[in-house]
């Protein structure tokens, strides 16, 4: 029976249709450096390899959590030389197939891109690599300085991909400052307190908007709104010509809408020409720039690992801006607005600071209740990533259309951060919630809230949050001292079927702050029915149009609250001449 054994293996595989080996992967390797003409000097950064195979765009501008994504995969590289070769092998993690090895047969455009690190030495004593924002605002795939590889194509078999070697010799361009007009100005201001904690000059930038008369009335001074959100690269939605009669229209894909870039023109131009009527209130609007090493923006608050952003922006950039532009420099006269990030950071700023400005209004806000994660509750649920289930694995939708589509997950999103960046550095949302709630690690990175692998949740870090960042747990918590300074002051506006889920928490907030007493918050929190990310109040205009007016529409609430809480004494008339 002995000598019959491997026979009998021999059969039952032939009978099976069984093949030696089947289950071994193809090896794929694709070398990647960069030459002495993209730069001279060792690098520090992450190494990102693209593969793409629609031809309308570079691979770089192909990657992203939706449906329509293309391939990249990421590594660390520290002291890289030129001419120095980095092997992309199978066990190197990527998205959305986690090895190259599971790439399907076929042709693809390569492209591969350096994202460039630099050392800082924090004031706590720790040394981290991380990209500083170039002018660009945080984009990794457009940051001056970064590294990259014209595309070229290449075909993968069923044997895997070999004999491909990329060599980066592109350098992307410095970006061009924004250039001053007679209604916008640019500032930056150098910040003591963020030098002090990132241990190099760190500046602060605003686009102000002046206005109408300003020069001619030397004696007014203004009221200030903040609005807050992503990086801006200049002042938006402000046009003194109508809009370009040589401009090609332009599909919007996420409003369904031909000629969208037309639209956004032609309203920039309606909101100039409403600025200059005999009564616009006249005020101060800024947009502020606040970039950091983890993203686009700071979130406008103290953090363990970004710094004293809050206090910098509230203490050292607003008087600045009052000081250069004649604000009137009061409490009861700067007001704070946004959507998204900047919704949450409207209302974050001011809970933390409530004598300091007089009203937020928070459109489609980052979740304000962590109970609400998006659909994670990070108090209670053990996995992020997973419904909690014995027999069935089930992934948490992270992104949806107005009728409950789903075009990601939580699991693909966490996983592509990976990619573009380890410890939180992917430049990306998880990553920079994760640097802005966290505390800080013993490697002076932000600690995990989750595994970014398994997504399963450190409940202990989910207090620390809690405590810290939870803006319902904070008003709950402090209502008795905080109410008085905020009665009237909170205003929420939030689509009921928001992309990312963000209603949820909302609902959360609305439910604690309209039982609140002693007293009453005596604001508004509004909903608009099946509107998406980021609906902001207007029951009349579709977001396409609303999201495009968030200078304007406020004004009417804001001159509303000024009227009802300004002290007696206050300065209501220079601001108001014609």
């Amino acid at each position: 029976m002995k000598r019959l054994f491997p026979l009998y293996i021999v059969l039952v595989s032939l009978l099976f249709g069984c093949k030696p080996n089947s289950t071994i992967k193809p090896q794929s390797l694709i070398k990647v450096s960069f030459s002495n003409d993209a730069n001279s000097t060792s690098l520090d950064g992450r190494l990102l390899l693209m593969l793409s195979n629609n031809d309308e765009k570079e691979p770089r501008f192909q990657i992203n959590d939706g449906l329509n994504t293309q391939l990249i995969y990421g590594l660390n590289v520290e002291g890289l030389k030129p001419s120095e070769t980095i092997t992309f092998d199978n066990d190197v993690f990527g998205y959305p197939y986690p090895s190259l090895a599971e790439v399907p047969p076929g042709e693809y455009n390569v492209q591969a891109l350096l994202h460039v690190y630099e050392t800082f030495n924090l004031e706590t004593g720790h040394t981290v690599k991380l990209p500083m924002d170039n002018g660009e605002g945080q984009q990794w795939n457009k940051s001056p300085g970064n590294l990259y590889s014209q595309p070229f194509k290449i075909k993968v078999t069923d044997k895997g991909i070999t004999d491909i070697h990329v060599v980066m010799n592109q350098v992307i361009p410095p970006i061009e400052e924004p250039e001053d007009t007679d209604w916008v100005k640019h500032i930056k201001v150098k910040s003591e307190k963020l030098s002090k904690f990132w241990g190099r000059d760190i500046y602060l930038g605003a686009h102000v908007l002046l206005p109408k008369g300003f020069d001619d009335h030397p004696e007014a001074k203004y009221p200030l709104m903040v609005f807050h959100g992503h990086f801006p690269s200049d002042f938006g939605g402000f046009r003194t010509v109508p809009p370009d009669t040589n401009l090609e229209p332009e599909y919007s894909e996420r409003f369904d809408l031909d000629g969208y870039n037309i639209m956004q023109q032609q309203e920039a131009y309606d909101f100039y020409k409403r600025w200059n009527e005999p009564d616009f209130p006249r005020m101060l609007i800024v947009e502020i720039q606040h970039p950091t090493p983890y993203y686009d923006d700071s979130y406008a608050v103290n953090s363990a690992n970004q710094g004293p952003y809050g206090d910098a922006i509230t203490y050292e950039l607003i008087p600045e801006i009052e000081r250069q532009f004649r604000g009137i420099g009061e409490g009861w006269s700067r007001f704070l607005y946004g959507g998204s990030t900047g919704g949450w950071e409207a209302l974050a700023v001011q809970v933390n600071y409530p004598e300091e400005y007089n009203g937020c209004f928070a459109a489609c806000p980052d979740p304000i209740d962590f109970r609400a994660y998006c659909l994670t509750n990070i108090y209670e649920d053990d996995n992020a990533y997973y419904y909690d289930s014995r027999h069935k694995k089930l992934e948490v939708p992270a992104h949806r259309d107005y009728l409950g589509n789903i075009q990601s997950t939580l699991r693909s999103g966490n996983h592509l951060e990976l990619v573009l960046g380890d410890k939180s550095r992917s430049g990306q949302q998880w990553d920079i919630w994760e640097a802005t709630y966290s505390p800080q690690g013993n490697d002076g990175y932000p600690v995990r809230i989750w595994d970014k692998m398994t997504g399963d949740i450190d409940h202990k870090i989910a207090e620390y949050w809690k405590e810290n960042y939870d803006l319902r747990y904070i008003l709950e918590r402090d209502w008795d001292k905080l109410g008085p300074n905020l009665r009237g002051k909170i205003n929420i506006y939030c689509g009921d079927m928001d992309n990312y889920y963000l209603n949820n928490a909302v609902y959360l907030m609305e439910e604690f702050l309209e039982g609140t007493t002693n007293p009453h918050y005596d604001g508004e929190v509004l909903y608009g029915d099946r509107a998406e990310h980021c609906w902001n109040g207007d029951p009349n205009q579709p977001n396409a149009i609303s999201r495009l007016r968030y200078n304007s529409m406020y004004v009417p609430k804001i001159m509303k609250r000024i009227a009802e809480s300004a002290p007696k004494g206050a300065d209501l008339t220079s601001w108001r001449y014609k």
